[in-house]
């Protein structure tokens, strides 16, 4: 029997279940976890209600009904500005702290003032300093490239600093003047007309996303994890960035990592068994190299803005955002979350693809240690995908598919279950 905690958030009683804990940055998963889900603007409707029926059927066939989740529902976006006048409720910012791992659907960034962003919003008031994207190709999807299926990539993006930090002066504004000013005195050069940002990167921030990503590549047998940068240009920031990474490895996993100048000074070139690569590539050269040499890299670790591009264009090559997961990780909580828009003219038709919030529902699983019913989903995913069995995003791109409505797609995932 799960926990009981007498407790009501947005006016809500908890339900029956147990709370997840951490211990060392890693969760602590019960039979019956708390979870809260947010489910998301516009198209975010559909998509969890069939999502949802996705992830508990998986666990209760992997687990034959000794482990469930007790979902439990928290308000962000539209929803919450129409019951309760604002866009995050306290009471949903205490129930994520309290339970420790949610999943969302897309919300709506509000017009006008206020919170410039809901999902930076959540990601800055839990720290949650890793933005983790995998990106892989199912096989069938239509792909814009040759050979999709050659990227097979998880990327690492720090996810609280660089431009979304948001320090920002407007031009001709007392305070862009000023800055203007200081920075003259310190003999640099700038148009009097200009706007004025500041993207600082820390070493506390950097290391500990580098650490996030090394750790990963060690827990899943992976070979490389490469640096994402601008050093070239933007030394004391970007650079920093990838020095500061180096200078982790070196001091925290020097038995288990290996640098690519090492590599070619001690090794020629071969890894030696038991090591990771870790190497740094400029942020202009990894685009190129993600199209034209994709199976060269596994585990990408990348500053904030780096990492916002290469996601997207990552998944352009695997057929989209229709099928991105995403999560956003710190210490001590972790939301799971769509990758795409609310689409609201959409809304309620029952046609969006719920690819998105079911394979992040899979990263979650992963990462609660439930791994059976992880694979079961993607599997799953993957051969109705090659049936052919797909929502309309895809179908009309894929010939000879059976376009099947949100409901149905997961119907369908359900029914290959094995």
């Amino acid at each position: 029997m799960g926990q009981v905690i007498d407790k009501t958030y947005n006016g809500l009683k908890v339900p029956q279940g147990e709370k997840i804990t951490f211990a060392d940055g890693k969760p602590v998963v019960p039979n019956k976890p708390i979870i809260p889900f947010i489910e998301g603007d516009g198209t975010g409707r559909d998509i969890w209600k069939a999502s949802v029926r996705v992830i508990d059927a998986a666990v209760k066939k992997a687990y034959d009904g000794k482990r469930e989740i007790a979902w439990f529902e928290v308000f962000a976006g539209e929803k919450a500005k129409d019951q309760f006048n604002e866009w995050l409720p306290e009471d949903t910012i205490a129930a994520l702290k309290e339970f420790g791992v949610g999943i969302k659907g897309p919300l709506t960034t509000p017009v006008g003032g206020g919170i410039r962003s809901l999902n930076v919003a959540l990601r800055q008031i839990f720290d949650l300093y890793c933005c983790v994207r995998p990106v892989r190709y199912f096989k069938g999807v239509p792909s814009p490239v040759v050979a999709p299926e050659k990227l097979d990539v998880v990327i690492y993006r720090e996810n609280t600093e660089d431009v979304y930090s948001g320090i920002e002066f407007q031009a001709g504004t007392d305070e862009a003047k000023k800055l203007i000013e200081i920075l003259e005195s310190m003999g640099k050069k700038i148009r009097h007309d200009s706007g004025i940002g500041i993207k600082p990167i820390s070493k506390t921030g950097s290391q500990r996303l580098v650490r996030r990503a090394i750790e990963y590549a060690i827990a899943h047998g992976k070979k490389t994890v490469t640096m994402v940068h601008k050093g070239n240009i933007q030394k004391f920031t970007e650079g920093a960035f990838r020095d500061w990474g180096y200078e982790l490895a070196a001091t925290e996993f020097a038995d288990k990592v290996i640098s690519e100048e090492k590599l070619w000074a001690d090794h020629d070139g071969k890894l030696p068994a038991g090591k990771i690569l870790l190497n740094d590539r400029i942020a202009d050269s990894m685009f190129q190299q993600v199209l034209t040499r994709p199976d060269e890299y596994q585990v990408l670790a990348t500053t904030n803005l780096n990492g916002d591009y290469l996601s997207d264009a990552c998944a352009a090559q695997v057929g989209g955002l229709g099928l991105a997961p995403g999560a956003n990780i710190g210490d001590s909580c972790a939301i799971f979350e769509a990758t795409h828009g609310t689409a609201p003219k959409y809304a309620d038709k029952d046609v969006i693809n719920p690819g998105s919030v079911i394979l992040s529902a899979v990263m979650m699983l992963d990462y609660m240690g439930w791994t059976e019913a992880a694979k079961m989903i993607e599997e799953s995913v993957s051969k109705t995908i090659q049936q052919k069995k797909v929502t309309y995003d895809l179908e009309r791109l894929m010939p000879g598919a059976t376009k099947l409505k949100t409901s149905e797609f997961a119907d369908a995932i359900i029914a290959n279950f094995s």
